[in-house]
């Protein structure tokens, strides 16, 4: 049996798709498919399905990830590739399918690419400014106060067009995960800039070392 790791866009619209609803989605999607993945045992089978490093709502990702099984020796990748993309939703397009080559608890930190309206560059100043910026980080366990100037120093925008654009590699680990979701509620409670204004990209993934997952 061989794990097969389906990467895939989610941009647009699909961005709003939960990650309960986007494993329904999968679900329907490999099944109107044909193809050749494993279902699980029991009473209630289903086709068994492990996403690496989920998005929350509202944002968009270049390197998403769902890793299935086949028994299907011979699969030919590009196949599956094409018929995934022929009955996914719209925003969601699936840009390479093969065999698993890393384990997905290998994943370190993740890169972000976060755009505001030009005139947000007022309050990313007032960021790179501040000596401090505590937020309070939840976990299913506890909620500890974090400084996230220790992980975010600054904000080194750039201008591109009407928009200020800048570039963040945040931990993305199983013992620590920092969402950019702290920043951009941050920058919207101390400095006002809204955070539903925040256009965020999550543009890849990679290990302890740099290297991509």
């Amino acid at each position: 049996m061989t794990t097969v790791r389906i990467r895939f866009e989610k941009t647009g619209e699909a961005s709003y798709i939960s990650l309960l609803d986007m494993q329904r989605v999968m679900q329907r999607v490999l099944k109107r498919s044909g193809l050749p993945v494993w279902y699980t045992m029991g009473f209630n089978p289903h086709i068994y399905m492990t996403f690496s490093c989920p998005l929350p709502l509202g944002q968009e990702s270049l390197c998403e990830s769902v890793d299935v099984k086949t028994e299907d020796d011979n699969a030919d990748f590009s196949a599956w590739m094409e018929k995934l993309n022929a009955i996914m939703p719209t925003g969601i397009h699936v840009y390479k399918v093969a065999p698993v080559d890393k384990k997905a608890d290998s994943i370190a930190f993740a890169d972000y690419t976060i755009r505001y309206d030009a005139a947000g560059a007022v309050m990313l100043d007032a960021y790179n400014a501040a000596e401090q910026a505590l937020v309070e980080k939840k976990s299913k366990r506890a909620t500890k106060t974090i400084d996230l100037k220790e992980i975010i120093p600054t904000l080194p925008y750039e201008t591109e067009g009407d928009k200020v654009a800048f570039r963040l590699r945040l931990p993305a680990s199983g013992s620590m995960n920092v969402n950019p979701s702290l920043l951009t509620g941050y920058l919207d409670m101390q400095f006002g800039l809204p955070a539903s204004d925040a256009e965020v990209l999550r543009t890849g993934l990679v290990d302890e070392n740099g290297e991509a997952f």
